[in-house]
């Protein structure tokens, strides 16, 4: 295979479908359901098909709400054939979010399930939208949401205004290969063909533009780092709407003609049978879901002699972890990867014969034809091996820009092509990087970024808040835990379980402050800008955790 794929999503599956036809490419235990890549690629087209006739257009943005569903990723696929751009949905999204989401990508069809956890989709759409129930499917009017025309459904029964998935794969006999050919050879490598969003220091969300090029690349190299090759089987147990699970996950496999083995949501237990039953040789996680099989009950009742390799990312891991997923998995060459969705999101990999020290210590290095420079933040020159900077990376990987956003894209990359993390970090001599710390107000609980200026948006609507500071804590077993400083209005004296359930009402669970402090004032430099750093000293000092700060910086 050539250094760089030049084609698109749509074309490569065709290829491979046509080299490796009679392998595995689609596998759910749970569900009895096992495609080979001959027939993976039919259904895909034939969903394309359906999209086609459902009237979505090249550059139509298609929003899925889903758990990993199978048809999330033929709806990847099927979306990649025509040139729609496939915008991913946090599964644990609450209303606010949506509609921002669903407002901000101009999105003219929503795929979606009954809904996850706490967050019930069909109730939330039709709050969001109550036109829905009276609407002809298809015929959708929203006058807040005026891009939005189609909802499909991924279940059985029948919903008011909505399309079932079966409708659409029946929709798509209407349309002749030789349509989907014309459109699907259309298509550039470079064009848009996935969005996700991802959540920055000031504001809201933003919506990250990937496109063929970039996502496929990226996951061919990542797949390259943990030695792929046709005779591999994942097992998925991390969300598709992150890049984890559509790039890290599907596209590696797809890249080297590997089978996917996707797990519905993580369950300790289903991983491990997944694992057994199918004989993977891989598998993704982020260090909280390794820590919950190894010490899961049954763990010792699963055959996992199969693992080889795999990726654990998402924040940092513990040696004692790796070492038992080496040692009690079987997964020798596992490895850590680094990244974030502006850049595909692989930047750095360990490599399979890396020793376990540099896979603990490390985030890797640069993936082939990736750059990666540490530069001094303030000056933006480049410092000498060793030194703490800013980790700064330029490739095929970097993405197109956020979308409608174009100063802010400007400020992600500057005109010399550089995507600026926001990561501190250090290089070695070998190349090998060392994430320190973050120059962006991040918080990372359980491997997931959370924004602070997000939450404290929202808080700030609360009629019972006049000012909300947002930081993060150290936690023994999540890496960090959300703290809300709130000044009440005057007058008003709201609790804390008020403030909670305010969240949780509006946004994602993981969202959710642990602490809430009812203060009258916060610590600020001379200039008026308050200082979140003492915020967060005195948040470590108040409710003693010192000894999780000092795990944090070990």
């Amino acid at each position: 295979m050539s250094e760089f794929i030049h084609s698109t999503i749509g074309d490569f599956l065709d290829e491979i479908a046509a080299q490796y036809g009679d392998n595995d490419a689609l596998v759910y235990v749970d569900r009895g359901l096992r495609y080979s890549y001959k027939e993976f690629n039919e259904v895909c087209r034939q969903a394309a098909k359906g999209l086609m006739k459902l009237g979505v257009k090249k550059g139509d943005h298609v929003a899925i709400w889903a758990t990993n569903y199978p048809e999330w990723v033929i709806a990847q696929f099927a979306t990649a054939k025509i040139g729609a751009v496939l915008v991913t949905v946090n599964t644990n999204y609450k209303i606010f979010e949506l509609e921002y989401l669903l407002k901000q990508s101009d999105s003219t069809t929503l795929i979606l399930i009954d809904g996850f956890k706490d967050s019930n989709y069909l109730e939330i759409i039709n709050t969001l939208c109550p036109e829905i129930k009276d609407a002809e499917p298809g015929k959708l009017h929203v006058d807040k949401l005026p891009y939005l025309k189609n909802i499909i459904y991924l279940g059985q029964e029948k919903q008011p205004g909505m399309f079932n998935w079966q409708d659409i794969m029946e929709m798509g006999k209407e349309i002749s290969d030789e349509e989907l050919y014309q459109r699907q050879s259309s298509l550039d490598p470079h064009e848009t063909i996935n969005m996700q969003y991802t959540s920055g220091t000031t504001g809201f969300p933003k919506g990250v533009m990937l496109t063929h090029y970039n996502i496929l690349n990226n996951g061919f190299f990542i797949g390259e780092c943990m030695r792929f090759t046709h005779k591999d089987r994942l097992c998925i147990p991390v969300p598709f709407f992150h890049c984890f699970g559509c790039v890290l996950g599907v596209l590696a496999c797809v890249t080297h003609g590997a089978t996917m083995v996707p797990v519905e949501y993580f369950r300790p237990l289903d991983v491990l049978r997944s694992i057994e039953t199918e004989r993977c040789t891989a598998v993704h996680g982020v260090p909280t879901m390794f820590i919950f099989m190894l010490e899961h009950p049954d763990f010792q009742k699963y055959d996992l002699s199969s693992l080889r390799t795999g990726i654990m990312a998402g924040s940092p891991c513990p040696i004692k972890v790796m070492k038992q997923v080496v040692e009690k998995m079987g997964a020798r060459e596992i490895t850590i990867a680094y990244g974030q969705t502006e850049a595909s999101p692989v930047i750095t990999q360990t490599r399979v014969d890396d020793p376990i020290e540099l896979r603990v210590s490390t985030v890797g290095r640069n993936l082939p034809n990736v750059e990666v420079k540490i530069v001094d933040p303030e000056t933006g020159k480049e410092v000498p091996r060793g030194v703490k900077g800013e980790l700064c990376t330029r490739g095929y990987h970097v993405m197109k820009g956020y979308y409608k956003m174009e100063e802010a894209t400007r400020k992600a990359i500057d005109e010399d092509g550089w995507l600026h993390t926001g990561d501190l970090a250090i290089m070695d001599e070998k190349g090998y990087c060392k994430i320190s710390g973050r120059i962006k107000d991040m918080i990372i609980r359980g491997g997931e970024n959370i924004y602070p200026r997000e939450i404290e948006e929202l808080l700030y609507t609360h009629p019972q808040v006049q000012d909300v500071q947002v930081v993060g804590v150290p936690s023994k077993s999540l890496g960090e835990e959300i703290m809300a400083y709130i000044i009440p209005r005057e007058g008003t004296s709201p609790t804390a379980e008020e403030i909670k359930q305010f969240v949780l009402d509006n946004m994602a669970r993981h969202k959710v402050p642990k602490y809430v402090k009812f203060v009258d004032s916060y610590p600020m430099t001379a200039s008026g800008k308050i200082q979140k750093y003492k915020l967060r000293e005195m948040a470590i000092a108040e409710l003693a955790l010192e000894e999780d700060a000092e795990i944090e910086t070990a």
